[in-house]
């Protein structure tokens, strides 16, 4: 695959000073965490506008059509967001958190069946434990992908399938934990006469992987955590 000339210099947005954190705003309520009242919020949704949009672009291409699952684990103590971490190996933002997802295919015939096609190529997940809910406003990433989230619950069962290709691994964090805005930092990067700035909301496991291991941590941040900021918005209107 040919590689996208990128405008943005390489770096570790680890490394970015945090400019602020929204530990001022409410946490969505948790009895709207709920497979039943997420169902009842996108079959009627209230009004709201979306917080993040479109980021400043550093590539030079043509925007690109794409789609990712937002997908809700309903587990016994609470729905959790299933992730991946992209594959070092990828040409486009490999090693960052990400939704299941990509481009849109000709032959997908809608963004939904792109999600569900992506989701089961990338982790195995098939699309009978899958229930989409709806949509959430389209995210113009910088690398110029047009990125449509298709939120669904999916129901517990499965045995993932990570493609090591495409996803090093699988997790899931607490939606809980993603809709508190205690927990969303805010990043400001200078670059090429202009600024570029994010969200990240870094996740730390409860546990170790091993005795004397350190927690690991996923570091958040991008087009999915503005995505995540977006849901969050939602789900507090």
């Amino acid at each position: 695959m040919t590689s996208i000339p990128s405008l943005l210099p390489a770096f570790d947005p680890r490394q970015v000073p945090v400019t602020g954190v929204d530990d001022d705003l409410p946490a969505v309520p948790p009895e709207r965490l709920t497979p039943q009242a997420l169902r009842q919020r996108f079959q009627t949704p209230p009004p709201w506008q979306p917080e993040v949009r479109r980021e400043p672009r550093f590539v030079d291409r043509a925007p690109v059509d794409a789609a990712v699952l937002v997908p809700l684990v309903a587990r016994t103590g609470g729905l959790s967001v299933l992730l991946t971490e992209r594959s070092m190996s990828l040409p486009s933002h490999p090693g960052q958190v990400a939704f299941p997802g990509g481009k849109v295919e000709a032959d997908d015939g809608d963004v939904v069946h792109a999600a569900l096609r992506e989701t089961r190529e990338e982790v195995g997940l098939a699309p009978g434990f899958i229930d989409v809910l709806g949509q959430l406003p389209v995210y113009a990433t910088g690398s110029q992908f047009l990125v449509t989230p298709v939120v669904a619950l999916v129901r517990e069962g499965f045995v993932l399938q990570p493609n090591a290709g495409e996803v090093a691994h699988a997790f899931e964090v607490p939606l809980a934990f993603l809709m508190n805005p205690a927990h969303h930092r805010r990043h400001r990067f200078e670059w090429a006469g202009g600024s570029r700035e994010w969200f990240s909301m870094p996740y730390r496991e409860p546990a170790p992987t091993a005795a004397g291991a350190p927690p690991v941590e996923h570091y958040i941040w991008g087009a999915t955590a503005g995505m995540l900021r977006n849901l969050y918005r939602f789900l507090l209107a």
